[in-house]
């Protein structure tokens, strides 16, 4: 599981990069806020509290893991400036609501162009 400490400094290293490679801080994007857990029913309860803290949920979709076990993801979106300040408070938002749900937050990223996607975790 990600530390909110490490979720912060993976953030704010990812915002340095693409300010670095000319994207406009101030241009909005959507932010996706990366959910998963092997636990369809505490994924749900995340993914109502982070509707209500105005998230865009997507359908959660499946997977199997290094395991062969299976897990479930959903991206929660919100549109967003390059801004620090307001990356850490929505991962710290996702942070806690995942935590309180018992699911992992992954972290975040957002698409740069049709095909082209910037993770932090890159």
């Amino acid at each position: 599981m990600n530390s909110l400490e490490d979720l912060l400094e993976e953030g704010r290293e990812t915002i340095d990069a693409m300010v670095e490679d000319g994207l406009d801080p101030a241009e909005i994007y959507d932010i996706e806020h990366h959910v998963v857990s092997p636990n369809f029913d505490k994924l749900e309860k995340a993914a109502v509290d982070l509707v209500k803290a105005g998230f865009q949920v997507d359908d959660a979709e499946e997977f199997e893991n290094e395991d062969g076990k299976v897990w479930y993801y959903f991206a929660a979106v919100i549109e967003s400036e390059l801004s620090h300040a307001k990356l850490e408070e929505q991962t710290k938002a996702v942070y806690e609501i995942t935590s309180k749900a018992g699911v992992e937050y992954d972290g975040w990223g957002t698409y740069l162009g049709e095909d082209e996607e910037l993770d932090e975790d890159e």
